[in-house]
């Protein structure tokens, strides 16, 4: 098993699609990646230098990386995405202080910044 930063430009006109998606469980449900994939987009990052790209660490074993979860999700969602491998947390700990792709209040939905729907 390997882990990897990830880091991806969000097609933002397909956000809301991708959150009821995961909301819905969808996604999680996938085998064999979906429970990590469920995490690591939930708890998705803004990139610092460009908030058009999103970043998470993502547990996996294919080789290409994320050579399943991009077939059945990344593509349809995502475009230019890149790959660093870490140790596991590395990531995590990596884009911690970076503001979060979703945003929650409580009784509200899911949202991109802060602007709920």
């Amino acid at each position: 098993m390997a882990y990897y930063l990830v880091k991806a430009k969000y097609h933002e006109n397909l956000l809301k699609e991708l959150r009821n998606r995961l909301d819905s469980g969808e996604i999680k449900k996938m085998k064999p990646f979906g429970q990590a994939l469920q995490y690591g987009l939930d708890n998705a990052r803004l990139d610092e230098h460009d908030s058009s790209f999103a970043v998470w660490e993502e547990e996996d074993y294919c080789n290409p990386p994320l050579a399943q979860e991009r077939a059945a999700v990344l593509d349809t969602y995502f475009t230019s995405l890149e790959v660093k491998r870490v140790k596991e947390g590395e990531g995590w700990k990596e884009i911690e202080t970076l503001s979060k792709l979703w945003k929650t209040e409580k009784g509200a939905s899911h949202s991109l910044t802060g602007k709920f729907i």
